[in-house]
């Protein structure tokens, strides 16, 4: 959910399985660093148990590499335990781009890398994908978002690397898997 609601959703969900997660620096991720770090850390007080950053897109792109690592260690520092995936944007970015973001996200802290906010004109690209989980290995998870509307696309994510998928048709997408 976005960062407004998210009492509510917690007070909503409080005995169900679904946990809340909320997004930073979205959707642009040029927000200053200390402020993705308290909107993380107001998120926490406020029962947000994973946290989604944007990645500052700009400062990778300029090679600003030590701000977008602490940019990141920001929001980590302030999320404590609970999960942080940040958003790479990758559509904005060559391979080597998503390597550095991927290398600068697993330093400092974060748990997944992720496609998009699915809000740029293209979402999860299976190289891409395929990309993140090589550099990242086991040292963090892979989330695919973004424009995957269909169980077949799912799949194919699945099958690059991904182990979460993040998709608007989620519903459609576990009916496929009931239907014989």
């Amino acid at each position: 959910v976005n960062p407004a609601p998210v009492q509510h959703a917690r007070r909503l969900l409080r005995d169900a399985a679904p946990r809340v997660c909320t997004v930073v620096g979205f959707p642009l991720g040029a927000s200053r660093a200390a402020v993705k770090a308290f909107e993380a850390a107001r998120a926490i007080e406020e029962g947000a148990e994973e946290i989604d950053m944007v990645m500052n897109v700009g400062a990778l792109l300029d090679g600003a590499l030590d701000r977008v690592r602490a940019d990141i260690e920001g929001v980590v520092e302030a999320a404590g335990d609970r999960i942080v995936k940040v958003i790479l944007e990758t559509e904005f970015l060559d391979a080597e781009g998503i390597a550095a973001a991927c290398r600068l996200s697993v330093e400092a802290g974060a748990r997944f890398v992720k496609t998009s906010t699915g809000f740029a004109s293209q979402g999860a690209r299976e190289d891409h994908v395929r990309l993140m989980r090589e550099i990242v290995g086991v040292r963090a998870g892979v989330k695919a978002s973004g424009g995957i509307r269909d169980l077949r696309a799912a799949l194919a994510m699945l099958k690059a690397g991904a182990n979460r998928i993040g998709a608007s048709a989620g519903t459609a997408i576990v009916d496929a898997l009931r239907r014989p």
